[in-house]
Formats: C-alpha cells, structure tokens, sequence
C-alpha cells in the first residue's frame, strides 16, 4: 500500500514531510515526462522548458525528502522504523550520517537523490536541439521509477506503532572502518551517472539522429561516470583489505562483480565511441554498450536487493528485488524494440574496420571487454541458474573460476592497450607498423629478461611485466613524437604547455600508466602474497614469514559503541597495534581491525584472530603483499587522467596546428 495513505499527523513531522515530499516529486516528474513528450512530439521548445523546470522541482522535494531521512537518523527520531532499525542514540554522528545509505530503503534513497542532481545538471548542461526533450523524458522515466520504489514498498519514512527508547544500531561492517562513509557514494554516483549517457542513446533512437553528435554530447558524461565507478570499487577493495582480515582486497563476491561488469562494459564504450566520432562507424555496437552497461547497474542492484546472490555486501532479500528485476526487462526490451525500429540507420557504411587499424584493435578489444563481462556475470548467476533447475544450491563459483579467463584477457587487453595509439585510422602499412612496434617489442623483452635474472619464473609474472613495459614504451614513444611535431611546427614550451594543448589525449595516456601500475599491483600481490599463522605467547618471540614477532602485551579499551580488544606486538622492533571490534548490538561477534605497515614495495598485514580471556597469549595471521600500494597508487594516476581528458584545450590552435603536420594524425585520439 502506497505510504502516503497512511499519513497522519500524529506521526513524526520529519516521517510525514519526508512522504509528503515524495508525492510531490512524483507529481511533479509526471507533469515533467507529459511536457518533455509534448516536446519531443511537436518541436516546441517551451515544454521542453517546462520538464525542465520539473526536473529541478523533483530534486528539490527529493532533497527535502533525504534531509528529513537525514534530521529523523542524527536525532534519533525512533518512531520512523528505518531509523529504529539502523541507527543508535549513542552513535558518533558520522555512522548517523552514514546510516542513511547504510540499509535496502535508505541506500535506493540515496541513488534517486544522485540521480535527481544529475539530472537538474544535465538540464543546464544539455544542448537545445532535438535530443534535448528526448533526454528528459528517458531521465524523468528513470527518476519516476525510483521515486515510486521510495514511496512505496521501499519508504524509509514506514512509522512504529510502539516507539522503543533505543535503537537496533548500524551494521558493524560498515562501521568498523571510514570508507564505507565514502565507498557507497562514490559506486552510486558511477551507477547512477551511467543513467545520462543511455537517457542520450534512447533519444537518438527515439530522434534517427545516430551520428556522431550523441557520442560526442556523452563522453564527458561518461568519463564522470567511470571516473566514479572506478573509485567506487577501488575504494570497496580498500575496506575489504582494512577490514575483513584475509589480507585481500577482492574475493569475485557476486555484488563485486556486479559493480564490475558496468564498469568493464562502460570502459569499452569509451573507447568505441571514438570510432563513430572519427569514421561513423560502430553506430549500433554503441548504442547497445550503453544499454547494457547501464542495465547492468540496474541488475547489480536487483543482485544486491533480490536476495538471490549470497554476499557479504548484499542486503536481505524482499519485493524490491522483483521490482528492479520488472524495471531492468523494460529498459532491455525498450532498447529491443528502439534498436529493432531503427536497424536501417544503425546500421555502419563502408569497409568494415581492418585487423591492422586503430579502430580495429578497438573493436578487438571491445570484444575482449564484452567477453570477459559475459564470463564474470555467467560466473555470479550460475549457482542460482543450477538452484533454479535442482531446486537447492549446492554449487559454488570461486576465484579458479574467474582466474581461469581473467588472465587470458586481461593480459590480452594488455597488448591491445600498446598496440592501439600506434595504429593510424583506417590501415597499417607492414613497414611503418614494424617500425613503430620494434621498440615496445625490445622494451618488453628486456623486461621479461630482467624479471628472469631477479629470479621471476611465474609465466603470468613475465608475461604481465613484459606486457607493462611494452605500454609504458609505446606512450613514451608517443609522447615524444608529439613533442618533435610542436618543435617542427615552431611550438615549443614545457610538459605543462603540451598536456594543456591535448589534454584528452595526454589524460589518456596517464590513464593507461594507471592501469599499467594497478596491473603490476594485482599480479605481484596474487602471484607473490605469502601468508602464515601462528599463536603468540606473552613475551615470547616467534617466526613468521621470516619477520620475528613479539607480543609485549594485550589490552582493553571502551568505545562508546562497544569496546576494543588491542594486542601489542612488535615485527622486527617495530611496533604494531592489531584490534578486535566489538560491538553494542552485535554482542559477542568480534570484528578485526588489522594493523597494516604501508610500503611501496609491499605492505606487512596483521591481523589477530583470537585472544586469551587472561592476555597471555594471541593467534595472529601475517600477511605480506608486494607491490599492494601499486594499486592505490596506480588509481590516484588513472584519476589524474580522467580529470585531465574533462578539461578543454586550451590553446585549440596550436592543436590544430600539431594535427596538420604528417604522421600526426596517426598519435591523436
């Protein structure tokens, strides 16, 4: 029953203006969508204007909405049942903050409050031509779902009949560590982001117009998009390594392929977009990359609600899950059907792309993306495809699995990634493309020779450092052949002057040294983790992974949440404080706090898992991890590029200039 029907005014004020502000974004987005498809219908721009207005209506009552959620959770308004349930009077106030997207209703609160910014951004930001009314309507479609969802078997306003003095608490995993402040924003704002660029690819199916102006209106929407979704998961392999106490940072849990497989599929599209940007071609291919990366966001939260996947990360199971299951079948069979009435123009002209081409070696690798998607979400739905045929679940998918092909593409990617800005548009010569593969060839051997005498003989190892190395030459050759083209083209200045003449292609290319970086980081730490157990003895010495441990002394601490067991051991005369959390309404579940010694070269990881009622001894697990920090540190550079590719050139003439010269055009994005 829808909430509102319930209102009454004996209710908490806050519950009764966050459901009444619900109604009204939902009235107003459905007076949005009428004026947007009047637009769209007639050509007339001032309902076009109109939906706009709406738009930004709908986020202002969604954001008093989320304001109520957020005053009713850091005043421990009891009376509203999501706050009873998740949040505590004790609580510090960032877990209160925190807690408004830290269960099912307030978590799908905070995706329609993201995409309500984004879509009163886009309505300051979209161009006004035909697309523009087109666009609203397919962003008001996805806010008036959500909107729906929240008012209705979703409400976080759902009052108490019997108001209890104290609350049930937040989930002590997401308060063991600050990331989960930061983790669910920066994932939902790379789902939700995913929203604009399909609302584009619906509107020019809806339009015919599937050039090249589409693509182009959505790049910077979708680097924003990937730029968040890549610290989204990033971030969430981060709390895993801090918190979970195995000493990883992704373990191929079905909600973190679900965050994945967008993430995969958005990447390939943006690197297909260039094709149809610069040959017209891959109009189709486009189109449906965006469809299902953006539907994927849709399933990985039909994943995580439906209670059909078991995860660590997943919230129980309920008629959400059926309801985003009905909303994702829309989304799939309205791009069916859009697809199918516009085949004939989606269709490519001219020579498809040749093998010895850049847009080849991007279609090859677009294939690579699309595969290794496929593989990932065949490998989370296949327990429940097996439970659905058997009636039970007793079949499990574990990382020998997703290893399995992984590797293969992963390292295949690799070569692709090199071999891609060498190519010109169009065809190869035998010649000039040996020339110009002779030194990333030389780079990589060499490295390969190199990891050989360090005593490296894991295939994977070599292969991945070769592959490294053979990138990292391939942008250096680039980038000194741009600079040789300024200098012929009587343009000098430093490194500074020539990012800001290209920044798309130099933010490019330091994306590529990011993900050169965060390769190294996950192969070494994989293939070379060590990892032992062992129990300590008060003031007794023992070896571990070759490191001498000590424990000097155990201790207790009080929190106001619930208190803190700290073992004090030193590893090798260094000190370290290793904990156990416990928590008020978790009782007696402990909840470990590892101690982590940071190291570019490769992080020491302690983490206790037991301890004795009376302090004499502890059992610890030591973990040691090379090159770890190379995945940190190699995402900080990918995001340092995607910021660089946003910015305009600033000096457009000079670029135009370097563009003229011969062979030029062979290096440009």
């Amino acid at each position: 029953m829808l909430s509102w029907y319930s209102l009454s005014f004996s209710q908490s004020p806050l519950a009764l203006l966050g459901q009444l502000s619900l109604l009204l974004a939902l009235l107003f987005g459905l007076g949005g969508l009428w004026q947007a498809v009047v637009a769209g219908r007639t050509g007339d721009p001032r309902p076009a204007q109109s939906a706009a207005h709406a738009i930004a209506a709908v986020f202002g009552f969604v954001t008093i909405s989320v304001g109520a959620l957020l005053a009713a959770m850091i005043g421990s308004d009891f009376s509203v049942r999501y706050v009873a349930e998740h949040s505590m009077a004790s609580s510090p106030l960032w877990i209160k903050i925190t807690g408004l997207w830290g269960a099912l209703e307030g978590s799908i609160m905070l995706w329609l409050w993201l995409l309500s910014l984004y879509a009163v951004i886009l309505t300051r930001t979209a161009c006004k031509d035909s697309l523009r009314p087109w666009v609203f309507s397919a962003m008001l479609f996805n806010l008036l779902f959500f909107i729906g969802v929240c008012a209705t078997i979703a409400s976080p306003f759902t009052p108490l009949a019997t108001i209890p003095t104290d609350g049930a608490g937040p989930n002590p995993a997401l308060q063991n560590h600050w990331m989960m402040a930061v983790h669910p924003v920066l994932l939902y704002l790379g789902f939700v982001g995913l929203a604009v660029p399909f609302a584009y690819a619906v509107a020019a199916l809806i339009t015919g117009r599937l050039s090249d102006h589409w693509v182009s209106a959505v790049r910077r929407w979708t680097l924003v998009a990937w730029g968040f979704l890549t610290l989204g998961i990033v971030s969430g392999g981060w709390w895993s390594y801090e918190t979970l106490g195995w000493g990883g940072y992704w373990a191929w849990d079905p909600v973190e392929n679900a965050s994945f497989i967008p993430w995969l599929l958005a990447t390939a599209f943006l690197h297909s977009i260039q094709i149809q940007e610069r040959r017209g071609q891959m109009r189709g291919w486009n189109v449906w990359l965006i469809v299902l990366a953006y539907a994927s966001t849709v399933l990985g939260t039909f994943l995580n609600r439906s209670g059909i996947v078991q995860s660590v990360h997943a919230f129980a199971g309920g008629p959400v899950g059926g309801v985003f299951f009905g909303f994702l079948a829309v989304l799939l069979l309205g791009g069916i059907a859009l697809a199918a009435w516009r085949a004939p123009r989606l269709r490519d002209s001219g020579e498809p792309p040749h093998a010895l081409s850049r847009e080849g070696a991007f279609l090859a690798g677009n294939w690579l993306f699309v595969v290794f998607a496929f593989m990932v979400l065949l490998g989370t739905l296949f327990p429940t495809l097996i439970e659905a045929v058997q009636g039970h679940r007793d079949t499990s998918v574990g990382p020998p699995f997703y290893n399995a092909f992984a590797v293969p593409l992963g390292l295949g990617l690799l070569l692709l990634m090199g071999i891609g800005p060498l190519l010109p548009w169009r065809r190869a010569e035998g010649q000039s493309l040996w020339r110009a593969l002779r030194p990333l060839l030389i780079a990589g051997g060499v490295a390969a020779l190199i990891g050989l005498a360090a005593g490296l003989r894991h295939p994977g190892v070599l292969a991945t450092l070769a592959l490294c190395a053979y990138n990292l030459a391939g942008l250096a050759g680039l980038t000194w052949r741009h600079l040789q083209e300024r200098r012929a083209a009587g343009l000098g200045g430093g490194l500074s002057t020539v990012f800001a003449s290209q920044p798309r292609r130099y933010g490019a290319y330091l994306a590529h040294i990011g993900l050169v970086m965060l390769a190294l980081g996950v192969v070494f730490s994989t293939v070379y983790r060590q990892d032992q157990q062992a129990t300590l003895n008060l003031n007794q010495q023992a070896s571990l992974l070759h490191e001498q441990l000590e424990l000097t002394g155990t201790r207790s601490v009080n929190r106001s949440d619930g208190h803190s067991l700290i073992a004090d051991i030193r590893i090798d005369g260094q000190p370290y404080e290793a904990r156990m959390n416990f928590y008020q309404q978790a009782g007696s579940m402990a909840f470990p706090a590892p101690a982590v010694r940071y190291g570019l070269w490769g992080d020491t990881y302690l983490v206790v898992s037991a301890f004795d009622e009376g302090g004499q001894w502890v059992s610890v697990r030591l973990v040691e991890s090379p090159l770890i920090a190379w995945i940190w540190l190699g995402t900080a550079v990918m995001m340092l590029g995607t910021g660089l590719s946003l910015v305009s050139p600033r000096r457009p003439r000079l670029q135009e200039a370097v563009s003229s010269l011969p062979h030029a055009a062979a290096a440009t994005d």
